[in-house]
């Protein structure tokens, strides 16, 4: 079954010039969004889809790049489609995502009064699979990102990496390609200045050739273009165009 990935955006929570870094998955029948980030709706807009097109979304973490536009998701879902959308979540994100991101927003009285109120809530467990459609498989491994903040990357359908947001594990990157055969790594990159809270570019650069060569670069910022041509064997990902896998 062939397995396409599209990008919403590719640019981080800073960009001007690109959308926030989210994704569509899609495996013919069934669309998986992952992360809904503030500029989720336009971009799917200009490239003719609603949030009726989504089957189910699934969060990485809670900043507002990867979960600011839920609420309009599950608001337009609630409102213009006859079933409850599926939201895939972390365990640990459930609690947080809903009162000190949704809750604000969402609250009905009488109506709204949890996250189950108004998505099909499906609770992740890191190192533990999950079949979300016949050709979609998704795997979380909890990364680091922001201390004290969960924060998660997927492996999906045993064979490629999406980093989300994580600092530089290259023990990780190896791991995953010399033990488990992935084959494709999509992952954020800064581009310039240290990486406190993301993987920099200079960081990858610094991986083996073989790993270089599985790289395609994502959650960058408007200074992209002056990077062209500077990224060795990886190649940026470009927002809406689609890629299969």
């Amino acid at each position: 079954m062939s397995l396409r990935l599209q990008m919403l955006g590719t640019g981080n929570s800073f960009a001007k010039n690109y959308f926030n870094n989210n994704a569509l998955l899609q495996d013919g029948a069934f669309t998986l969004l992952i992360d809904c980030g503030i500029t989720a709706s336009p971009a799917l807009h200009e490239m003719g889809k609603t949030f009726r097109d989504i089957d189910a979304v699934l969060i990485t973490h809670i900043h507002a790049d990867h979960v600011g536009g839920l609420e309009e998701f599950a608001l337009f879902t609630q409102y213009n489609c006859e079933t409850k959308r599926v939201l895939y979540l972390p365990e640990t994100l459930a609690v947080p995502l809903w009162n000190q991101t949704l809750m604000g927003g969402l609250y009905q009285e009488g109506v709204v009064g949890s996250l189950e109120d108004i998505f099909e809530v499906r609770l992740l467990t890191p190192g533990v699979p999950v079949q979300v459609s016949p050709g979609i498989r998704v795997e979380l491994i909890k990364t680091p990102h922001i201390p004290g903040k969960d924060s998660y990357s997927l492996v999906l359908n045993e064979d490629t990496f999406y980093s989300a947001d994580m600092t530089f594990r290259p023990d990780l990157l190896l791991k995953l390609v010399q033990e488990r055969g992935v084959r494709r790594i999509f992952h954020d990159c800064q581009l310039t200045g240290q990486g406190v809270v993301h993987t920099t570019l200079k960081e990858l650069l610094s991986l083996p050739e073989e790993v270089r060569r599985m790289i395609k670069l994502m959650h960058y910022g408007d200074d992209k273009p002056d990077f062209e041509g500077k990224t060795g064997e990886m190649e940026f990902l470009q927002q809406q165009l689609t890629y299969e896998l």
